[in-house]
């Protein structure tokens, strides 16, 4: 089977983990291959996510790398195993693929922590919103493309549906944002009044008035992972999501939303912040 020319971020942190497991045991790609009875290039294609890997060769590297984290080992196993495709593969060719990488990730995670400053986050947002958006920031995009992404983002709320636990920390900037005009913005708040009332959704906010808050410029979803070392921080960037895996960088992001969260409100105050904006608009 020839590489995969454009492989997923999921198929890509698979490989990347196996090279870690592998420059963690001190293991050459050319030994590995050998081990194998495969060519260091398949090796690479592995390591890089243009090739897959099954279950039983898989485990059997895990266990060649002396890789004693069995919990590390079932999650990595049950990614090699993966051939179902997701729902966002309908948009595949029709999207930039890094949003569709973003819901895989949200998907398979079985947490979802997001902080945002100046956006309301994508999987809260109402279809006028959405749409308002995009003809503000893309006002030349043909109506089908329009459509066809904001048809994504509500699908993307499915991960609402899911009973993970989504946890929401917005900043007043965002809420006061009259994306769309004041009727738009106010069904906006009331719909994140709403979702609020979901057993697995959190959302808080921290209000302009928050005493030594500085985090303005680091807006971020952390995407938890089966294990932790599986951990993923979304970014937005000017050309789409950017996502971030390196330990040092997770421990860093996770550092820098406690203290987030250490500054926001609690849920009935942020609620109550959110009905009065509404009340203004």
């Amino acid at each position: 089977m020839p590489p995969r020319t454009n492989p997923t971020a999921r198929q890509r942190r698979l490989g990347a983990e196996l090279r870690k497991l592998r420059e963690a045991a001190g293991v050459m790609s050319r030994d590995v291959a050998a081990y194998l009875g495969t060519s260091q290039a398949q090796i690479s294609h592995i390591e890089s996510g243009k090739n897959g890997i099954g279950e039983a060769r898989l485990r059997r590297l895990a266990e060649h790398y002396a890789c004693d984290d069995a919990q590390l080992i079932d999650a990595l196993a049950e990614m090699a195993s993966e051939r179902d495709k997701g729902w966002w593969e309908e948009y595949r060719g029709v999207l930039p693929p890094r949003g569709l990488d973003l819901a895989e990730l949200e998907h398979h995670a079985p947490y979802v922590r997001t902080f945002q400053v100046v956006h309301i986050p994508g999987v809260l947002q109402t279809e006028e919103h959405v749409r308002a958006a995009s003809i503000f920031m893309e006002p030349n995009l043909p109506e089908a493309d329009r459509e066809a992404r904001v048809a994504f983002r509500m699908r993307r709320q499915q991960v609402l549906d899911a009973s993970i636990p989504y946890d929401a920390i917005v900043h007043e900037a965002a809420l006061r944002m009259r994306v769309g005009g004041p009727k738009v913005a106010r069904a906006q708040l009331d719909h994140l009044l709403r979702a609020s009332e979901r057993t697995n959704v959190g959302i808080r906010a921290i209000p302009f008035a928050a005493d030594g808050f500085a985090g303005a410029g680091y807006p971020m979803q952390y995407v938890g992972g089966v294990v932790p070392q599986l951990d993923t921080v979304q970014i937005d960037t000017t050309h789409g999501a950017e996502f971030i895996d390196a330990t040092a960088q997770l421990n860093r992001y996770q550092a820098l939303l406690e203290r987030i969260d250490r500054t926001a409100l609690p849920q009935e105050a942020s609620l109550d912040l959110i009905r009065r904006i509404a009340q203004e608009l």
